[in-house]
């Protein structure tokens, strides 16, 4: 009998934890699993795929670009009165953006007079998270009266008729150019600026109103804002990834993840289909990563004694930008492997050389995901199986001459989305982040 008791005693004792456990389980696997559009194989291309609630993401894609498209007759010009989004942006001082570039101006304005002269943003990886410069100079030129080209944000004098309230810091530039710290100061340029400009926001009357949380901060590169995106977590940040973050500071539920700008050359006149294309599986870059890239080096491993595959380290410098446009035009596919973080900007240089991307990153978060269907023109791969020895191979080699082709001829018809330029394009990357869906979800606007 006293064994009989403990016995039961035990079980009765043991039961909760084992439901905790359980539930703890399926909390870690719906976690570190790799999301539905990670997948290993390649199914009903040909057929429209759906969200979770069963709708068709097709449809989803095509009836949010036919509702926020303008009218013909507008679709080339700005008309403020139609903007989709009213902006208050700060008068930061130059040192905080343009100032970053070289552009002093006359000690009297705050901005550049960009009718005359738009200041030179620099090459190389620079240009990358440039998101900021373009995102800035469509605001500065949103009021103009013969501004040519559309807009889906205008900017506002008063801050209280505004939808949110835009901080222009080039917060990535100041990283790769204001890091180091140079005797005798103790702290970087880019820290102090960095507390300059917390000091300032939360001095505001717009960001005590809101507490900061209608404020728009851009921290496009992942080392950007290191030193106060603890003290600005209520803001919307427009980030690359979610990598180096707490999930309380950047989360999908309030952050915009915005695309890199592409460093290949984009393919004009693209007739280079399935047989013109020589090289199977591409991919050129640094090999040697930390983190989730480490998978770089084991596939370098896994393929370099491939046919039809390039697979080796390179750099932007002695002509590697032009050698890697010419490397992409003239594959078939091309991998976007995790580096540091989860993004990479190979994904957008694929895109723009209608390079059929091969995604191998579990933790990926992707640019207007909530309108477009990436199904559609990438394939994607877990990186668990990406590193079985011939898998990823097999996989490639079984995709249709047809297959490919679709996927081809759609990359050519979404590339305008990932393009930054100034003055802005109908539908190029400022106006779809301005007019994302998750972006208005968030404060509340209707698409109706």
């Amino acid at each position: 009998m006293p064994f009989f008791f403990c016995l039961t005693f035990l079980v009765l004792l043991v039961i909760p934890y084992l439901f905790f456990w359980v539930d703890y389980g399926k909390q870690v696997v719906s976690h570190v699993l790799p999301k539905e559009k990670i997948v290993s194989v390649i199914e009903n291309l040909n057929t429209p795929s759906t969200n979770h609630e069963g709708e068709s993401t097709l449809f989803k894609e095509s009836t949010f670009l036919h509702q926020h498209a303008p009218a013909d007759e507008e679709s080339t010009q700005c008309n403020p009165g139609n903007a989709l989004l009213k902006v208050f942006m700060y008068d930061l001082p130059p040192e905080f953006h343009f100032g970053i570039l070289g552009w002093n101006g006359d000690g009297k304005s705050v901005w550049p007079n960009i009718r005359a002269e738009v200041p030179h943003y620099p090459g190389g990886l620079n240009l990358q998270h440039s998101i900021d410069y373009w995102l800035t100079l469509d605001l500065l030129s949103s009021r103009f009266s013969d501004r040519s080209a559309p807009c889906s944000a205008v900017r506002v004098e008063d801050s209280r008729e505004a939808d949110v309230v835009f901080v222009p810091f080039f917060s990535s530039l100041s990283y790769n150019r204001h890091s180091k710290v140079n005797p005798p100061e103790t702290v970087s340029t880019n820290e102090l600026l960095q507390k300059k400009l917390v000091e300032f926001l939360t001095s505001q009357r717009e960001w005590k109103r809101s507490g900061g949380r209608d404020h728009i901060i851009m921290a496009h590169h992942p080392n950007s804002m290191l030193d106060a995106r603890m003290k600005l977590w209520p803001c919307m940040f427009i980030l690359s990834d979610f990598g180096r973050y707490f999930p309380h500071v950047a989360n999908v539920e309030k952050d915009i993840i915005a695309p890199y700008k592409h460093l290949i050359k984009t393919f004009v006149n693209d007739s280079f289909g399935f047989d013109n294309r020589s090289i199977l599986l591409y991919f050129q870059g640094g090999i040697h990563r930390k983190d989730g890239g480490s998978i770089r080096k084991q596939l370098f491993n896994l393929l370099k004694g491939e046919k039809r595959v390039h697979f080796a380290f390179g750099s932007l410098r002695e002509n590697g930008t032009d050698e890697a446009s010419r490397g992409m035009h003239s594959s078939k596919f091309c991998l976007s492997i995790a580096g540091d973080t989860p993004s990479s900007n190979r994904l957008f240089d694929a895109i723009a050389s209608h390079c059929v991307p091969v995604i191998i990153s579990d933790d990926i978060e992707l640019p207007y995901e909530d309108v477009l269907d990436y199904s559609k023109f990438c394939i994607f791969v877990r990186t668990f199986d990406a590193i079985k020895k011939g898998f990823l191979m097999t996989l490639i080699r079984s995709v249709s001459r047809e297959d490919w082709t679709q996927m081809w001829q759609r990359l050519k018809e979404v590339e305008g989305y990932f393009e930054f330029q100034y003055p802005s394009k109908k539908d190029d990357a400022v106006q779809m982040l301005t007019r994302s869906e998750g972006c208005q979800e968030y404060f509340g606007w209707s698409s109706g």
